[in-house]
């Protein structure tokens, strides 16, 4: 939670107001028992009524102030809690973009997610609670003992049994409450994780009949959520009336033993009333403190989970000094890669080497859980190499600006990503500024122009978040079509034709090697008609290159591409 406090830097005047004007606030309340006790003293017992109007009248001045105070206090709290909220979100938003795929898989989205929201809320509202507690309950606690002793310091030993017995309460509910806390924003998770694959997966849950299944599936989460939150209130609800039981048996001893002082000459009724308003003012800081003694695990435990993502250095980094390359050629060169994930048994890709020029289409094919998507990711680096380097244009990635090697790079991803806006804005996530003429250059290469033109918006037309008022292939198309307006000079296709028929299909790469002549094409693919016309086929296979060559070479050499060919070959392939 300490570290936390280091992001609250910038408002350190805002802090400084709250501070002064709790202090001052106090100030004003404290002084309020006292008047309350001359009123009594001197203008009762003396009938004194200009005296009994003079000094209420300053009670009511100090009680305005102390509101118009505490007003301040509650303005500024508010605007360094927001404040704070806004900031840390935005960091862990620009952190988390920096992150490879290894950090993003090491948390989790569902997560992430949680972390981003839930957890910055939860550190927000103590930071609020703190400004306006933690100031004023140890102003206030200090203010009333000193000023309750000042009135008579036998009665305030009435203190000494009191405040032992709530400082074991507090403790005793803390202890318990801290790992409760812990195990609510794990829960949190799991419940964020199971909602989001449901809603995301929706289609195949009816698909597949299984309604009832997730419904379960979530019930249980929520019920083990509700669980555990109701034993959280549970404590908090059981430690309430025992601190108000303590206040009130703290009170009748005063009562009692400011009456015997009293009988005996001791004290004066002003005195006692003064006294016990201090005394609330003592337990009610407490009180506060109690609060704020409880709420701060549950803070500490979503500080801890924030810090986490804060302090998990990205994998991938830029390197200090950019390396010069040769602008627009585009050659991509792989020399003994090696590349495991993170807990595997055994690499993924292992000795992956071979050239992909411009002008030409190299074509990566296998059987499924070959390593080939993964092969086609390290390219731009989303994953970071074991053994081996990748290097564009003979210099290698690793000491290239991530910004720089992925400006080279148009990448279509397997699962065609699409973000709710327009038809124009998807494709200029390619490039931002992209005329209307460009934009319908790679829609026409694309083969999406006939769809889009059919839509009474045409590219202004809506697309809904993950595209989900398109088909597979206009995704598809779509997604190809913003990787086109880019003009880069490396070409990234991973399984990016599975949607399109075989007719479609054969328009779209006649239409590529037009309008990408000069670049480097890598495309990743299941179907041997898509790979066919490609100059370079690697195949291959558990990881390793099994074969290089064209279609005709393979289909006589290769063992495993002509298992390939023969589990495909339906009239569309032939030998």
């Amino acid at each position: 939670m300490l570290q936390m406090l280091k992001h609250l830097k910038p408002y350190k005047w805002q802090l400084t107001w709250v501070f002064l004007f709790s202090l001052a606030a106090i100030l004003f309340e404290l002084y309020l028992p006292t008047l309350m006790a001359d009123i009594v003293d001197v203008g009762i017992v003396n009938q004194d009524v200009p005296f009994i109007l003079k000094t209420g009248g300053w009670m009511l001045l100090c009680s305005l102030m102390a509101i118009l105070l505490m007003v301040g206090v509650s303005y500024f709290a508010s605007r360094v809690s927001l404040g704070f909220g806004r900031d840390m979100r935005r960091k862990l938003f620009v952190h988390i973009e920096h992150f490879s795929l290894q950090e993003y898989e090491k948390f989790g989205s569902a997560s992430l997610i949680t972390r981003t929201t839930n957890d910055v809320k939860v550190v927000q509202d103590v930071i609020n609670m703190m400004q306006r507690m933690m100031t004023r309950a140890p102003l206030m606690l200090a203010g009333g003992v000193l000023l309750a002793v000042s009135r008579d310091s036998q009665l305030s030993l009435v203190f000494l049994a009191a405040l032992p017995v709530l400082a074991l309460v507090i403790f005793i509910v803390a202890r318990k409450a801290i790992p409760l806390f812990s195990a609510l924003q794990k829960k949190t998770d799991r419940l964020t994780l199971i909602l989001r694959e449901v809603l995301t997966g929706i289609r195949v849950v009816r698909a597949f009949n299984r309604v009832e299944f997730e419904r379960s599936r979530f019930n249980v989460a929520n019920e083990d959520f509700c669980d555990t939150g109701i034993k959280v209130g549970k404590l908090m609800a059981l430690m309430f009336p025992i601190m108000l039981i303590i206040m009130n048996f703290t009170n009748i001893a005063i009562v009692w033993f400011g009456a015997i002082r009293i009988d005996q000459g001791d004290m004066q009724v002003g005195n006692l009333m003064a006294f016990i308003q201090y005394a609330g003012m003592i337990l009610m800081s407490l009180i506060m403190l109690s609060m704020a003694f409880i709420m701060i695990p549950r803070a500490q435990v979503s500080a801890k989970r924030l810090n986490e993502v804060l302090a998990t250095n990205p994998m991938i980094q830029d390197p200090e000094k950019q390396a010069t390359t040769n602008h627009g050629r585009g050659v991509v060169d792989f020399k003994g890669v090696t590349f495991r994930y993170e807990g595997a048994e055994k690499p993924v890709l292992e000795g992956i080497s071979f050239t992909a020029s411009p002008g030409e289409t190299t074509a990566i094919i296998g059987s499924t859980g070959a390593g080939k998507s993964t092969l086609l990711q390290l390219i731009p680096r989303f994953y970071e190499t074991d053994n081996g380097a990748i290097l564009i244009d003979g210099v290698n990635v690793k000491d290239m600006q991530q910004s720089t090697l992925r400006g080279k790079i148009g990448y279509v991803p397997q699962k065609a990503s699409l973000f709710s806006g327009t038809i124009a804005e998807n494709i200029r996530y390619g490039k931002e500024d992209a005329t209307e003429g460009e934009i319908y250059s790679a829609l026409e290469t694309a083969q999406a122009i006939e769809f889009v033109e059919k839509k009474e918006q045409g590219i202004n037309s809506s697309i809904e978040q993950a595209g989900a008022n398109l088909s597979g292939g206009q995704k598809q198309r779509l997604a190809i079509a913003r990787a086109l307006v880019r003009k880069p000079a490396i070409y990234l296709f991973d399984d990016s034709f599975s949607a399109l028929d075989y007719k479609t299909d054969s328009k779209l790469r006649n239409a590529l090697k037009t309008e990408t002549s000069g670049a480097t094409i890598i495309i990743v693919a299941q179907r041997v008609n898509t790979v066919k016309d490609a100059e370079k086929i690697i195949v291959l296979n558990e990881g390793e290159i099994v074969g290089i060559g064209t279609h005709e070479e393979l289909l006589k050499e290769n063992t495993i591409y002509q298992e390939i060919v023969a589990s495909q070959e339906n009239g569309e392939v032939s030998a």
